[in-house]
Formats: structure tokens, sequence, C-alpha cells
């Protein structure tokens, strides 16, 4: 269970909103940061942010405050309030008591250094949300004139009902600012339905799946999903198996050692999908290549997923050959699949599309991004 912690700044705060600019916003150069800290924590900034800059903010070190920061573990959750504006949402990514660096980053608006803010903490996945704090008082059920100040944590009994009904607030938030809805996590008994129809492969879709050539196109589109990630900034993964012939075929073997670090969910259900962008604390994008006639493998996968995170934000692409659309269709449409809301979930991303986009960026990454292939892909529905 995940803590989420609460900052507030009071509105016509000046002093804090420069340091919001400077230090969350803008970002700070590894340079700023590194000849303040020791080497293992440089080593872990490093594995989260890479080269990018890093959001930082910090809180004085009270009495008050320091069982609070004590408590603060990565992955934990943070929102930024501005009155009544939940400004910014982010993951913890690592924190330290650091005095010197809270000199060397937050001075006031007259040039002198401020009180220490010394309990310093790095902020992965900082997004600008900017959605009403009232959305925070339903979703933990607090009094409708509940007003957090400085640095505060929600309650113990509250996150153990909001984990009890919800799987994660980040994805929660962000679905939220998209206008879409947020869905319960689903109970036992509503899993309960009857049996799913039975995949029936005939003998010439057998000899269709054995075919070395559809092997081939499989592990084909598998790269040119994996190299285009790359030109995104973004961590790719590709299970385990199938990564000597990733190796073998294209001689790329920068995989992570491990899937789930960050990751709020068990790497089973994911680390097995064909393809995954992700960022430390984060997802982007994940793909299942469908080159069987069957199409059913990979939708049992993202159904999974579903099961155990029903508030996935990001977009779950289903990846197979034009002359295969229908039938694509036709597997996520089944009452097993839209009864967990696949059917709104999942996005058709053809081959044909994928190495139309993979032509026009050969040569160039300037651009690329997930919204791309959501701009090719087509909505089930």
């Amino acid at each position: 269970m995940h803590n989420i912690f609460i900052i507030y700044m009071a509105p016509g705060n000046n002093e804090q909103m420069v340091h919001y600019e400077d230090t969350i916003k803008n970002k700070v150069a590894h340079e700023r940061i590194f000849r303040y800290i020791d080497f293992n924590l440089e080593i872990t900034l490093r594995n989260v942010f890479g080269q990018k800059p890093v959001a930082v903010w910090g809180s004085r070190d009270s009495r008050a405050n320091r069982p609070k920061f004590d408590r603060m573990q990565p992955g934990d959750d943070i929102l930024i309030i501005e009155g009544e504006t939940i400004k910014l949402l982010g993951k913890i990514a690592a924190k330290t008591i650091n005095p010197d660096l809270s000199k060397e980053l937050w001075k006031n608006l007259r040039g002198h250094t401020t009180d220490s803010w010394s309990l310093i903490y790095f902020i992965a996945n900082p997004l600008e949300i900017n959605l009403p704090f009232m959305e925070i008082r339903e979703l933990f059920g607090y009094h409708t004139a509940w007003n957090p100040r400085g640095f505060a944590r929600i309650s113990d009994d509250r996150l153990e009902e909001f984990y009890s009904k919800y799987d994660d607030l980040y994805s929660i938030l962000q679905r939220i600012k998209q206008g879409r809805t947020y869905d319960q996590r689903l109970k036992a008994e509503d899993l309960q339905t009857s049996e799913p129809e039975t995949v029936e492969l005939r003998s010439e879709d057998i000899r269709e799946i054995l075919k070395n050539g559809e092997l081939s196109a499989h592990v084909r589109m598998q790269w040119q999903l994996v190299h285009l990630g790359l030109k995104t900034g973004a961590r790719v993964w590709i299970p385990r198996s199938d990564q000597p012939r990733i190796k073998k075929e294209f001689a790329f073997a920068d995989f992570e050692e491990t899937f789930s670090a960050g990751i709020d969910m068990p790497a089973r259900y994911v680390e097995n999908i064909d393809v995954v962008w992700k960022e430390e604390f984060r997802i982007d994008a994940a793909f299942e290549i469908e080159h069987s006639t069957a199409i059913y493998s990979g939708l049992l996968r993202f159904s999974d997923l579903k099961i155990i995170a029903p508030n996935i934000s990001y977009p779950l692409f289903l990846v197979a050959p034009l002359t295969k659309k229908s039938r694509v269709f036709e597997q996520v449409k089944r009452p097993t699949f839209k009864k967990l809301g696949l059917d709104k979930e999942v996005r058709y991303l053809s081959y044909e599309r994928v190495d139309e986009i993979s032509r026009f960026f050969e040569h160039s990454s300037s651009g690329m991004n997930v919204e791309v292939l959501i701009g090719k892909s087509e909505a089930v529905q």
C-alpha cells in the first residue's frame, strides 16, 4: 500500500511559486544535484531519470514533518496543491536529508538562502494536472471543508479504504483529467461468469501458426515496436523468452534486468506482454502482436491486466495484419472481454501502419511519441 503525500501552497505565496517554477516545472540539471549527494543516491537518480533533469521539492525538517518524511518510499504518490487546485501529480523516486542541497536550490526573492527545506524528495513522472482538490476529498471521504496545510499525508484508514476499492491514484486522476470515468477493483463475485467460448483451432489455423514466415513476422514486428519505443525515449521491455531472438536477429540486448522496477502491480501480469514501453514508475503503452487466426492469447493477458489495474490510462494496442482486422474486432467483442471493458480500452494497430510509421521515423526520432500510434490505430467500438 503506497503512501499519498500532499504539499499545500497558499494562493499568492510568490516565494513558493518561484521555487515551484524553478525546481518542479523547469526541473534541475544533474550537475546542480550530484555535487551534494552520495554515490548511491546518484546511481538511483540516474537509473530513474537517465539524462533528463529532475523535479525536486522539499520541506522543513520540523518535529511535525520528520515522521511523515521517514515514511516516504519510492513509488509513493505526491500531490502539490495550490489553494483549491491540484497543480501537480507525481511519484516519489528518492529522498534525502540535505541542508547543503537545499541552500543550492532554494533562495528567497531577495537572494538570501531560505529557511532550510532540507527534507528533499525527487519526483518522477511529474504531471501538471490542474484538477479541483474536491476530487481528492471525494475519493478519500473527507469533509468538503477539509484542507491540509504544509506537508501532509493521507491517513492509514483512508488509504486502506481507498486501496480496497481502487488500484492506483495516479491512474485515476489521469482518467479524470482525460474526461474518462474510473472503476472500482473487480471483486471475485463480479468475475463469476459463464465459461468463455472455447477457441477452436482448425487444422489450417495450426498450419498457419507453425509457418516460419509467421514466426519471423511476429519477431520483425516486435523489433519495430521496440525500435519505435526507443525513439520516444522510453525504456522497452519484451518477455525474457523473446529477448534472445531479438538479440540474435537485430543485435540488441539493452533490456532492463527486471520489468517490475517501480511498477505498482504484480510483474507476472505484465512481463509476458509482447512489447511494453515504460518509464521507471509508469507504463506508457502495451502491445500484443497477433499473427495467428485465433487472436486470443494477447487479449487474455490484457484482461488479466484490466482486472488487477482497472484504471490504467495508457493505451493497449492489439497489433495484427490488415487481413486479420475483422477477426480482431470479433474477438475483442466477446462477452467475456466486453464485461471487463476491453472493447473500450483496446485499439487495433495494423502491421501496415507500424511499417509506415517506421519508414517515416527511420532517420529521425523528432516527434515520435505514443500519440502518433494512437492517431494511426483504430478504436474497436
